[in-house]
Order: C-alpha cells, then structure tokens, then sequence
C-alpha cells in the first residue's frame, strides 16, 4: 500500500472536510482583510483579530494530526515522518533568517511565514520520504 491508495478512505476525507472548513475562514477573514474590512479597527481590535486569523490555523494543524491518528499504522508513520522532518527544516529556516535579521540586517519577515514554508517544505519532502523506516 502506498501513500496514494489512503486518499479514498474514511479518514482522508473527514481531513478533507476539515481542512476545507478551517481554510475557508482562514481565506474569508483574509480577503476581508485584503479589501480593507478591518483597516480602522484599532489596536485591541487588531489583536483579538490577529487571534481570530491564527485560530483556523491551529484547527488545521489539528486536522492533520487527526489525519494521522484516524489512518492506519503505515500511513501514519508517513506522515508524522514527513511532518516532523517539515516542521524541522521550517524551523532551522525561520532560525536561520532571525539570525540573519540580528546580524547581517536581512529584511524582517513577518513570523507568520512559517506556516506556509512549513506546507510548501511538507510538499517538497514527500516525494523523498516514501518508507515508515
């Protein structure tokens, strides 16, 4: 059985529900946000919604770890392989541009970047990490 053959199955598509669900408020407050929605909220304001926009994240991260509780042993250690390895290289990455911020004057970039280089390094991972060994 490959990675491939578990998208068909039961726990693939609650992820896949969940994700949606989760992005879909992430993408709406965003665009909101895009278009100007909250340009004069205030500072409070802007606070609470910096929690709001952070919460769908959390609630995906969640989806993904559900997604590997709910599958079955190989794919679970696939993933949690592939996650683990991801969040590592994220954070050596985000580790090494805050250095490079404090010492070499390197343009700041905002903190929230992780999670989509976290995602865009999962996808770049996988295709190398194909055993649970």
């Amino acid at each position: 059985m490959d990675i491939a053959s578990a998208k068909g199955t039961a726990p693939y598509k609650k992820y896949l529900v969940r994700t949606m669900a989760f992005m879909g408020g992430y993408v709406a407050i965003n665009v909101a946000a895009i278009f100007g929605a909250f340009d004069d909220i205030g500072h409070t304001a802007g606070l609470i919604l910096g929690l709001v926009v952070a919460a769908p994240v959390g609630g995906q991260i969640w989806a993904t770890l559900a997604l590997m509780a709910e599958s079955d042993e190989f794919v679970r250690a696939l993933l949690a392989k592939r996650f683990i390895v991801a969040s590592g290289l994220a954070m050596a990455i985000a580790s090494a541009w805050g250095f490079m911020e404090s010492y070499g004057e390197a343009p700041h970039i905002p903190a929230w970047i992780i999670y989509p280089l976290f995602w865009a390094l999962f996808c770049l991972v996988s295709p190398f990490i194909r055993t649970s060994r």
